[in-house]
């Protein structure tokens, strides 16, 4: 599998200080190229990643970070030191942290699809010289993974401590453990469904919708465009946040409070009159910027199609295949991924007597509980003690078979 632009597998992308360089490398170079789970082959692939911290000398330290729809590789750190905000997951992150880079060494990659510089809708295809746009193919979970795996493999990395991941993060989570049950010594699945429901998939739909009905979205083929359809982006960004957060959190943050005025406009085309409002206005805006509307196209069908049963038979066969152990995570007012799709995951563990250890924690911030800094305290509990004995029961095994 020929590779160019690649660091030494032996990099490490962290330049200390607590600064972090992102990392590119094109695997499935043809004829190598992907075979997809739709049947058709992408390639060269780009992967855009992160590392923190140092791979022991017998590459066993390794947990693979999974992010969610909108997330990317840089998932803690910052890449300069003037930098407004570091990783999306910098509170959890780090040295000391949750998951502790003084100890192991984390990697975190864009996902196929994205727009973060790994390859997607707005990469160039090399059969037209031009932006793939819906030319891109249609691709799942499964896909996903296999990139990840590929970026794994390059670094040297036989088998990695644990895969890490909530939301759509959590879904490549259990793929790796069904698809790849000898490649991962734990899991740790957060906020996350083993299938998205009815529910879910009809707000994708609503999103979506916005986002192809917007004058600008000139069929996928806006680049390069004076405009862009960014009301439908921007649209589609408010009506998933909402799914983000719970009713407390919205209430206790804004109730019904006015912005920018003390009474009620009675103006049926003001369109910012309530502070909710306002904070999803500035979500919609904020998040076109960052982000590319076909590749939220293609990503929000991935979370719709994913059913890891359909694909690989019964969680208690498709997880029982793995000798991992499983973390799962739940939080009490999740609406998006209520905490009965994680008893479901749960319960297919124990009926496959695999070792699994389940928690509902409080939250109070919805399906965005996990990335809430003020949270992490008690997701550390969890985490930390899960993965020590794993690291430790990984350590001791290899010390035995070198005895």
């Amino acid at each position: 599998m020929p590779v160019t632009a690649a660091p030494s597998p032996l990099d490490d992308t962290s330049l200390g200080d607590g600064l972090v360089s992102r990392q590119s490398i094109t695997l499935f170079e043809p004829p190598h190229t992907l075979l997809l789970e739709s049947g058709k082959r992408l390639g060269p692939i780009t992967i855009a990643y992160e590392t923190l911290g140092t791979l022991s000398p017998a590459r066993d330290n390794a947990i693979v970070i999974c992010h969610a729809l909108t997330g990317d590789a840089h998932v803690a750190g910052r890449h300069k030191s003037d930098d407004r905000k570091p990783g999306w997951w910098d509170g959890f992150v780090g040295p000391g942290k949750g998951i502790d880079t003084d100890r192991y060494f984390v990697i975190c990659a864009n996902i196929l699809g994205g727009c973060q510089g790994t390859t997607g809708p707005s990469s160039m295809n090399p059969a037209t010289g031009r932006p793939y746009g819906l030319e891109f193919p249609f691709i799942t979970v499964a896909d996903i993974v296999n990139v990840h795996k590929a970026l794994v493999e390059h670094l040297q990395i036989d088998k990695v401590l644990a895969v890490v991941g909530g939301s759509l993060g959590g879904m490549q989570v259990l793929e790796w453990a069904a698809r790849y049950p000898d490649k991962i010594g734990a899991a740790i699945v957060l906020a996350a469904a083993s299938r998205l429901n009815a529910q879910a998939i009809a707000f994708d739909k609503v999103g979506r919708r916005a986002i192809v009905t917007d004058p600008c979205f000139h069929n996928g083929d806006y680049y390069g465009q004076s405009e862009t359809p960014r009301f439908g982006l921007a649209l589609a960004r408010m009506i998933a946040h909402i799914t983000y957060l719970s009713e407390q959190s919205i209430e206790n943050k804004f109730g019904r409070r006015l912005q920018g005025s003390a009474e009620l406009a009675y103006d049926l085309l003001k369109e910012t009159e309530f502070q909710i409002e306002s904070y999803l206005d500035h979500q919609g805006k904020r998040f076109v910027d960052r982000f590319d509307a076909n590749s939220y196209l293609v990503l929000t069908r991935v979370m719709d199609y994913f059913d890891l049963e359909a694909t690989h038979g019964p969680l208690s066969q498709c997880l029982g295949r793995s000798n991992a152990k499983f973390l799962v995570v739940a939080y009490q007012d999740d609406w998006l991924f209520p905490t009965a799709h994680s008893e479901h995951i749960v319960r297919g563990l124990i009926q496959a007597g695999r070792e699994v250890t389940f928690a509902e924690l409080p939250g109070g911030h919805g399906h965005d509980s996990f990335l809430i800094d003020a949270l992490y305290p008690e997701l550390k509990r969890f985490v930390e003690p899960f993965l020590d004995s794993t690291y430790r029961r990984v350590s001791t095994n290899a010390a035995a078979m070198h005895r």
